[in-house]
């Protein structure tokens, strides 16, 4: 595959937006199972009648009851649970990890028309499907062999919508999906705008799953309009989901919790050691830091000069160089004269924070000038994804390394999105995407299951915010949302912790798509996973398979169980 191929002056002009690229390939999932259920803090709880369960400080809207509480209160055996769930654990009998937690089944009046797009019978959900020729799209799925139509992506939506409403209990309501299409590119703030008017306007919807990924036009005037929405705009910094909560909702980090980790990493692990990662010029030498960042919004200026200011007040970390760069396509004619600098200044450790495509131009030019630095990753979106990293000079990645907010991968025959799809249709999904599709259903689905009849956007804040945190596993990250004393401020974006990550250019296996190749990202410790102040101090121990990194799981890890349920039958 060519390193970067010469694109025309149009998708040039709309790549100098690219934003925090938080999952525009679609090509990875977050979330392996999803679970909540109206337990509030000692300080929060769900508004409007509730049930309190005795001795706990367990909350629940009217009507909703947990199969653990259940059990807690001795009613557990008295209810008919259904042949969805598995009542020797209490959890839905679907073959993930972590399993939802089963729920009563309702009987009763729920309330009717609770919200917008909620009815006694519905709840309307808009599935956003981008340009079929959208041209950076269209530039990007190229760069890596990614050919779904947006047929294929909502069928494969719609599936899984059949799939979980057989599942999930959603109070006599059926979760209806319509799909709309959008007018302009995923950079188009005007028709991102006049998209979601119209979908506020005319079609009503509870919620939009997915959006625009280099506005946050969208997201804004849907939230302006009281619609929820999804995974809908690149990653904002904090306070933007606070000001607009409850109605935008994310999975992956926000900017700020991505640049508080990446800071902690550097500054605990590699400040002050050598750089023994780096190529025979370098790694004998003191580590000097530079920094290569995209620069595309005043935003990305302001972002950057916190990420300065943090490394310097709490680590004690200075810069020998920092460079930008607005365009991934254009770095072509900057990044000869970026190396160089990086090179003149006694770099031995790059710090990379931007898209995906820019370290192809990077990792070139970097080998024309003999100079092979450590390559530290921060956990921007789709770096360290094998099917992106493949794309790089070898020479270079060879010595790529860092935190990824992605967690070890399992082969799609044992565990995941693609291995649920199969288990209940018998066949793979219409869509490689698979894998970034249901997570924003899981999330749908377990806040409707925890607000009950009563459904609102209030309520489902209110739910979110109140549920256990989820923990993580090796193969799945720890998920939360609200205030659980984790970051700084409230929480709209779901993911919380980290793995470390090594580039080994030599092994062989499958990647994202399936698509068989050289060269795998390696998870330290098996995939362990690390909380913001969890990083420990010192070298990390990386390039060394006999210390336990796995490139890829081809069976389950130990400790985690997938039952061997039968599915359901599809609703007729």
């Amino acid at each position: 595959m060519k390193a970067m191929e010469e694109p025309d002056q149009g998708r040039s002009t709309a790549l100098r937006k690219w934003g925090p690229l938080a999952a525009v390939v679609v090509v990875v999932a977050v979330v392996a199972g999803f679970l909540v259920f109206g337990r509030s803090n000692d300080d929060t709880s769900a508004s409007g009648s509730a049930t309190t369960v005795p001795g706990s400080s367990v909350k629940l809207p009217e009507g909703v009851m947990p199969y653990s509480v259940a059990k807690a209160q001795g009613d557990a055996s008295s209810i008919d649970w259904g042949a969805r769930c598995d009542e020797t654990k209490g959890v839905l009998a679907l073959p993930v990890s972590p399993a939802p937690e089963c729920f009563k089944p309702f009987t009763g009046d729920n309330g009717g028309d609770t919200s917008t797009g909620v009815t006694k019978d519905t709840i309307k959900v808009v599935v956003y499907q981008p340009q079929a020729n959208d041209p950076i799209l269209s530039f990007i799925y190229k760069q890596i062999g990614n050919n779904d139509t947006p047929d294929q992506v909502f069928e494969t939506y719609a599936k899984f919508n059949s799939m979980m409403g057989r599942y999930y209990e959603t109070y006599g309501r059926k979760v209806e999906l319509v799909r709309y299409n959008a007018t302009g590119t995923i950079q188009d703030a005007v028709a991102a705008t006049s998209d979601a008017e119209t979908i506020a306007r005319d079609i009503q919807p509870f919620a939009v799953l997915g959006g625009p990924l280099l506005t946050e036009a969208f997201a804004d005037t849907l939230a302006s309009n009281k619609v929820m929405c999804f995974s809908c705009t690149p990653g904002q910094p904090n306070d933007w989901y606070v000001k607009r909560g409850p109605y935008v909702w994310d999975i992956q980090k926000n900017s700020d919790q991505n640049q508080q980790m990446a800071a902690e990493y550097v500054g605990k692990r590699l400040a002050g050691n050598k750089a023994v990662y780096g190529g025979d010029a370098v790694k004998d030498q003191q580590r000097r830091f530079g920094l290569i960042y995209l620069s595309a919004t005043p935003q990305s200026e302001e972002l950057k000069q916190k990420f300065l200011d943090t490394l310097k007040g709490d680590y004690g970390v200075e810069f020998a160089e920092v460079a930008s760069y607005t365009d991934p396509v254009a770095l072509a004619g900057q990044a000869r004269e970026i190396l160089a600098r990086m090179k003149s200044k006694g770099v031995t450790s790059i710090v990379f924070t931007g898209d995906p495509l820019a370290p192809q131009t990077l990792t070139k030019n970097a080998t024309q000038q003999d100079y092979f630095p450590e390559w530290v990753m921060t956990g921007s979106a789709l770096v360290d994804t094998t099917i992106f990293s493949r794309t790089y000079d070898q020479q270079q990645w060879a010595h790529a390394f860092g935190p990824s907010n992605l967690f070890a991968r399992i082969s799609s025959e044992v565990a995941g999105s693609g291995f649920l799809y199969k288990w209940y249709y018998g066949q793979p999904p219409p869509a490689q995407q698979s894998a970034l599709i249901l997570p924003n259903l899981q999330l749908l689905y377990g806040g409707v299951q925890g607000a009950g009849p009563g459904l609102t956007p209030q309520m489902f804040q209110q739910v979110l915010f109140a549920a256990p945190i989820i923990d993580s596993t090796v193969i799945s990250p720890q998920i939360s949302w609200g205030n659980h004393k984790i970051w700084p401020d409230t929480d709209y974006a779901g993911l919380d912790d980290q793995t470390e990550v090594w580039w080994n250019p030599t092994a062989t296996g499958v990647d994202e798509l399936g698509q068989q190749g050289t060269g795998m990202w390696e998870y330290v410790d098996g995939g362990k996973r690390y909380l913001p102040g969890q990083w420990p101090k010192g070298q990390p121990a990386l390039f060394d398979r006999s210390t336990g990194s796995v490139d890829l799981y081809t069976t389950l890890p130990p400790g985690i169980t997938l039952p061997d349920y039968q599915p359901l039958p599809p609703a007729s």
